[in-house]
C-alpha cells in the first residue's frame, strides 16, 4: 500500500506490489485527465461500470451513464489538463487537484480539492478496478454538505446540456 502526500516528498509504503492492476489505471486515469488517453474514457470504464454519486441514491449502472457523470463532472469542476498530478502552489488555488492518493491491488481512494465559485470542496474519489484494468466501480465522496449543493446543481444542469449534444 502506498500513500502520498502532495507536496510533501515523502511517501509512506507497506506492502506494495507495483504488479496490482490499479497502479496501471491510475496512471491511465491521470493520462485522461490530462487529455492524454487514446480512446478516453472509453479505454478506462468496463462496460458494466457502476458509478456512485455523492447526491444520487440509486448507483448507476453501465459505461455510457458512467462516462456521462465523469464527463459532467470534467466541466463543472475547475481544472486542467495540468490537474491531473497533486500540486501544491498557491497559484493554483481553486483549479481542480488530488492532493493524497492511496493505492493497493484493486482499490485506490484519491482525495481531491478545488473551488466551486467560492466555495471550497474537498472529496474522494473511489476506484475499483479488475484484473484486466478495467475500471468496475467508480465512486464519488464530497464534504462540506454546501460544496455538495453547488456542485449537484451545476451537475444536473451540464448533464441535461451533455445528454442533448
Amino acid at each position: 500500500m502506498q500513500w502520498t502526500l502532495a507536496g510533501s516528498g515523502h511517501d509512506m509504503i507497506g506492502s506494495m506490489s507495483t504488479s496490482d492492476p490499479i497502479h496501471d489505471v491510475l496512471d491511465r486515469w491521470h493520462q485522461h485527465l490530462r487529455g492524454d488517453l487514446p480512446g478516453g474514457l472509453d479505454a478506462l470504464l468496463h462496460e458494466d461500470c457502476i458509478f456512485y454519486s455523492p447526491v444520487v441514491f440509486s448507483p448507476q449502472r453501465g459505461r455510457e451513464i458512467s462516462k456521462l457523470y465523469l464527463s459532467a463532472a470534467a466541466n463543472v469542476l475547475p481544472g486542467d489538463k495540468a490537474a491531473a498530478q497533486p500540486v501544491t502552489s498557491e497559484d493554483e488555488h481553486g483549479k481542480f487537484r488530488y492532493t493524497k492518493k492511496i493505492a493497493d491491488g484493486h482499490h485506490a481512494m484519491l482525495e481531491f480539492e478545488t473551488m466551486v465559485g467560492e466555495i471550497s470542496v474537498n472529496g474522494v474519489d473511489i476506484i475499483t478496478c479488475d484484473d484486466d484494468g478495467w475500471i468496475i466501480e467508480f465512486k464519488v465522496m464530497m464534504r462540506p454538505y454546501k460544496a455538495l449543493d453547488a456542485v449537484r446543481d451545476q451537475m444536473a444542469a451540464m448533464m441535461q446540456k451533455l445528454s442533448a449534444g
